[in-house]
């Protein structure tokens, strides 16, 4: 029975997990679930997911939460290439320990500001205030330069050496969010333009494929911006 991957493309756990298994041509039946009509609170999808997030999979009835247990356990299952999440001991370890800093090193500060500036103004209609996103723009800035300069900033081409894996994955999924609220870390961060750019490369199409609602959202704005 094909694996089910519920998603939206608006999250960016949700996104790597999408580029992920098309990449590894896994056979899986996509299940979207539309976080801004509120799919996720609904009785059908709570039954199946008590946390009411995403993304989830359900293999064989198998039901599994959180997108770096879901990536572990993909590997386990040989539903994904062992280059991009390793068997052997020690460079699974370089991918987990990234895996580990990332939570609250790097998608804690560039989800907030995202959520500060683009997606509650949104929610309450009322415009962001100005100190409070600088304050949130600061904290994301500080974790894009240890990004910058400890993970892709170290003489190798990708975060845990020079083979790409799911590490550099899921990272260039978070450095696209705030990319929606008027911000791109490769624009003020060369070491990430470079590294960006060659996991853009990889994954394509899919890659694009995976950010089609994100692009529509920036193309969409900067058109806005071109006629103020």
């Amino acid at each position: 029975m094909p694996l089910k991957l519920y998603y939206d493309l608006m999250s960016q756990p949700s996104r790597a997990l999408y580029i992920l298994l098309k990449t590894a041509k896994c056979d899986f039946i996509p299940k979207r679930v539309d976080l801004r009509k509120g799919e996720h609170y609904t009785e059908e999808f709570t039954a199946i997911n008590r946390f009411q997030r995403v993304p989830l999979i359900e293999h064989n009835g198998f039901v599994l939460t959180e997108s770096v247990a879901i990536i572990k356990y993909l590997g386990r299952e040989n539903l994904i290439p062992e280059s991009l999440y390793p068997k052997d001991s020690k460079l699974q370890a370089r991918v987990d320990e990234y895996l580990e800093w990332q939570h609250i090193g790097l998608r804690l500060h560039l989800s907030m500001y995202f959520r500060v500036k683009h997606l509650n103004p949104i929610i309450s209609g009322k415009p962001p205030n100005p100190s409070t996103v600088a304050n949130y723009e600061q904290r994301m800035v500080l974790a894009l330069e240890t990004f910058d300069n400890l993970w892709v900033g170290q003489g190798n081409a990708f975060i845990t050496g020079n083979s790409i894996t799911v590490a550099d994955l899921l990272a260039a999924c978070e450095l696209e969010q705030p990319r929606m609220a008027g911000y791109d870390p490769s624009e003020k961060f060369s070491n990430i333009a470079t590294w960006l750019k060659k996991v853009r490369q990889h994954f394509s199409p899919h890659y694009e494929e995976g950010h089609v609602i994100v692009n529509k959202i920036i193309e969409k704005q900067n058109s806005v911006k071109s006629k103020i």
